[in-house]
């Protein structure tokens, strides 16, 4: 067995014949083990909180998007329609069209947007499984808006007496233009046939309808659409299907996905995920300053085993190799235990669901192995350092005899 190795693991194990290096060295440890432990709780808080946040995204973001490169709009031809079903590694794709409109129900008003959406759109999004209350169904007239938007308005779903009112501005006309008995703006009657529950902000958002209703509303022809999302087979190759995307449209078109499309979301969930683990770092840091001194209060205490060790031929370099191996073993030890605390407390978080935001929602967690490796990778590198800071106090002057 290595002898620095086989000394400093006695000199881990044994105690000390004085009280307050015992107590000194507990305290150490256990600063070591909650430290490991609050920073691993920390990071699955945080993990299970991103993917709890990009759940609402990604139910209702496609994995690839083509927007129109300028403007709001812009036209499939039936041949460029042809090609996107030919597409190798695409299993599914759907047209839109959005617009931003003025919803009017009774005295009650909102601006959100109306999206027309195909026959498809349900087999490249999940919204449809987002219904809170009736049906997804956007036939004859018929349309599915956010919980947001009906508590705005107070709808109520299938009444058709008294419809929901979707209002726009008419295209490319001035009021000068207008005759004194037209309308400004065009006007449909909308009945709700059902209402999703997804977030907050895209509550309030959207209404869906029919495309073909949506391109008649805004007066567009059955080619123009506003994106075209497409559901991709797992597995295939992402940057090349958007590569061949925008090749068909000849770059009259941007392809994005999910983390482009939500770019603001991933920057401010890494960004804060980031912050919080260089704060615990921090705090970390300070707590393995109590390692510093416990190596070198085990220094002082076994000063009389160095000059014994050193009498019978140990080198300065091998006393240095001994404590900075405990050091080693206290942290490495002390970070692995505090994982597996912390581990048990997330698990049962998993399992029961004891902490809750709401009283029906529990505090989203995520066990991940590489919180476990930053954790101990962390702890490890700081105890290199502080052992490496401590081992050095052994020189020739502490290891000679008293005269």
């Amino acid at each position: 067995m290595n002898f620095p190795f086989y000394i400093a693991k006695r000199y881990v194990r044994s105690k000390s014949s004085q009280n307050v290096v015992n107590i000194i060295n507990f305290v150490t440890f256990l600063v070591i083990v909650i430290g490991a432990a609050a920073l691993f709780i920390v990071l699955s808080g945080f993990s299970g909180l991103k993917t709890f946040s990009l759940s609402f995204s990604n139910t209702f973001d496609p994995d690839l998007k083509a927007l129109p490169s300028t403007g709001k709009f812009f036209s499939i031809s039936p041949k460029q329609d042809s090609e996107l079903k030919n597409l190798s590694g695409v299993a599914s794709y759907a047209k839109e069209l959005e617009e931003r409109v003025y919803l009017t129900q009774g005295e009650k008003s909102h601006v959100a947007y109306i999206k027309g959406v195909d026959a498809n759109y349900n087999k490249v999004t999940a919204v449809d499984s987002t219904i809170f209350y009736g049906e997804w169904n956007l036939e004859q007239q018929r349309g599915v808006a956010g919980l947001g938007v009906a508590n705005l308005l107070g709808l109520v779903i299938d009444d058709f007496r008294n419809p929901l009112m979707v209002l726009i501005p008419k295209p490319g006309t001035s009021l000068s233009q207008q005759s004194l008995s037209e309308k400004p703006y065009n006007e449909m009657p909308l009945v709700i046939s059902g209402l999703y529950a997804i977030e907050e902000n895209l509550d309030k958002k959207y209404v869906f309808v029919d495309l073909p209703l949506a391109q008649a509303f805004l007066e567009k022809d059955s080619t123009q659409v506003s994106g075209i999302d497409f559901k991709i087979v797992p597995g295939s190759d992402i940057k090349k299907i958007k590569g061949e995307i925008a090749g068909i449209f000849q770059d009259m078109v941007i392809v994005k996905d999910r983390r482009e499309l939500n770019s603001a979301l991933y920057q401010m969930l890494n960004t804060e995920n980031m912050a919080t683990y260089l704060i615990f770092t921090l705090v970390l840091i300070i707590a393995l300053f109590n390692v510093v001194g416990a190596i070198i209060m085990m220094i002082l205490d076994k000063q009389q085993n160095s000059i014994t060790l050193f009498n019978l031929g140990t080198t300065i370099k091998e006393l240095r190799r001994i404590y900075f191996v405990q050091g080693l073993l206290v942290t490495g030890l002390g970070g692995i235990i505090g994982v597996a605390v912390a581990s048990l407390l997330i698990w049962s978080q998993l399992a029961f669901g004891w902490l809750k935001i709401t009283p029906s929602l529990a505090y989203p967690v995520e066990y991940k192995l590489i919180n476990v490796a930053v954790v101990l990778g962390t702890i490890m590198v700081l105890g290199i350092i502080a052992s490496k800071i401590a081992s050095s106090r052994i020189n020739r002057k502490l290891i000679s005899p008293s005269p």
